[in-house]
């Protein structure tokens, strides 16, 4: 039998803001644990929280650029479930009247890890504020030392949690979405969203049923996933097992299991019957939140260009490919050190455009993921990148020449002008010396030359490469192409 399977994703987000939540401790990452705690954050007799504005304006902007609906009016509820973490033993979130509803994000499906065209839209049920829990580190030792700290930093830090619709179809439309949703939230400067650090966390919900059916099967939460990657394999383990399950006999329990990254696979953490029963019920300490319309509007109208539309303006404005479009603005940044190289480079931007691009995602991507960096710290940086492709583009540099001035670059930081005049690497371009090499190279290389006067167009290639060697690489191409067709005419 064949089988479809039916996947949904419950995002949490933790929100850019300086103070917690509820209160206004610190959310500073990495600091000694249970340093940024507080009575209201631990949960001490009497205490009251008061509700962060700004994360409440971080969740109205990411409503809107999710095509959300903002409740004017959303209530605040008490999530009941003890945990060592927990110091109050509950949560504070939302449940029946969430802050914002009814939303959507458009995907752009890959195929061999490369967008195209085609789209598929992702229903988002609901997008909500609570606070995080604490976090529990567990010793690795005998039996007789086992022991858990616990650190309450985390406590109170704001989340927005992001529910989608069971519209996802496979492993890769979920890596998909997931990587869509956090270039948006990074767009519109709400969040971080560092798995590592875990600001962006994710939950999966799987089912498989088949093919054609419309009914959803029996659902399984997949936890503990800390990487875009872990999410897509982990979700092509789950739907695996279920599918092997069900054509060897057995029934799919509905129950919650734990991703291990190591082992690749999953194993069982709570059965339904063992599933919590929250015990909702209205948070008293905190009247029901009520916006007005017009405060939500000026939100509203403040999110900027999103990464779909400057997808789009890159390819009409710099005449770029769909796809090194998508690469560019999948970040904002990346985005940003595009258009600030191609507005210093003094070539025409119809000349540099593409170069830039090519250079960008091929060789600069190239060096920050090989040595695990982001663009912020680059060596390279926009204007000195710029000045190596206006070198190009007027000639003064060939394609060879200026990835060796590249590598320099990165490793010095310096400018390509004075990386060129130290080294002595400036393009020949002067006719007469070429005609020397090209001359030379038709000598040492007879066979290539006669291959090419018998019209083999290939052979060229050869010589080309020979000229290029007397002269170490710093003829002009263009000029010695040309120079070695009119001698071989």
């Amino acid at each position: 039998m064949n089988y479809e399977s039916v996947i949904g994703l419950e995002v949490h987000v933790q929100l850019k803001t300086e103070s917690k939540l509820f209160c206004s401790c610190p959310t500073v990452f990495g600091s000694g644990p249970n340093s940024n705690i507080c009575p209201v954050c631990c949960g001490y007799p009497g205490v009251l929280p008061v509700l962060n504005k700004k994360a409440v304006e971080s969740l109205v902007k990411a409503a809107a650029a999710l095509n959300c609906r903002v409740n004017e009016r959303s209530i605040f509820a008490r999530k009941q479930y003890f945990y060592p973490d927990l110091p109050k033993n509950y949560q504070i979130s939302q449940y029946e009247l969430p802050l914002a509803e009814k939303g959507c994000l458009e995907i752009f499906r890959t195929a061999d890890n490369k967008p195209v065209e085609k789209r598929a839209r992702i229903g988002i049920t609901r997008i909500h504020l609570e606070e995080d829990a604490g976090k529990l580190l567990h010793s690795i030792g005998s039996r007789e030392l086992e022991y858990s700290l616990v650190d309450l930093n985390r406590t109170g830090i704001p989340l927005m949690e992001i529910v989608s619709e069971p519209d996802l179809r496979s492993p890769q439309e979920a890596q998909d979405y997931l990587a869509c949703l956090k270039s948006i939230l990074q767009y519109i400067g709400v969040s971080d969203c560092d798995m590592e650090k875990g600001t962006l966390r994710c939950d999966a919900n799987i089912s498989i049923r088949p093919q054609g059916a419309q009914t959803l099967g029996t659902k399984v939460e997949l936890k503990n996933m800390n990487s875009f990657r872990g999410v897509r394999d982990a979700v092509e383990y789950e739907i695996t097992r279920q599918i092997e399950a069900v054509d060897s006999g057995e029934k799919i329990v509905q129950e919650t299991r734990l991703w291990d990254p190591d082992k690749r696979r999953s194993r069982p953490m709570r059965s339904k019957e063992e599933a919590h029963d929250y015990r909702y019920f209205p948070e008293p300490d905190l009247l029901p939140l009520v916006l007005e319309r017009g405060w939500i509007s000026s939100i509203e109208k403040s999110i900027p260009e999103l990464p779909a539309l400057r997808k789009e303006r890159f390819e009409l404005e710099y005449q770029l490919s769909g796809y090194d479009a998508s690469v560019l603005t999948a970040d904002k940044l990346l985005a940003d050190y595009f258009e600030s190289s191609v507005s210093l480079c003094k070539a025409p931007r119809e000349t540099c455009a593409k170069p830039l691009s090519n250079w960008i995602t091929s060789d600069l991507l190239g060096r920050l993921n090989a040595e695990n960096k982001s663009i912020p710290v680059s060596p390279v940086t926009p204007e000195n990148l710029a000045r190596l492709v206006g070198l190009i583009c007027g000639g003064t540099l060939s394609g060879k020449i200026a990835k060796d001035v590249f590598d320099e670059m990165w490793r010095s930081g310096q400018n390509p002008e004075n990386i060129v005049k130290e080294k002595g690497l400036v393009q020949v371009s002067d006719v007469s010396e070429i005609e020397k090499w090209a001359a030379e190279a038709i000598t040492a290389n007879s066979k290539a030359a006669a291959e090419y006067k018998s019209g083999k167009e290939k052979a060229l290639g050869a010589l080309v490469g020979a000229v290029m060697k007397l002269s170490k690489g710093k003829a002009n191409p263009e000029k010695v192409n040309q120079i070695l067709k009119d001698k071989l005419k």
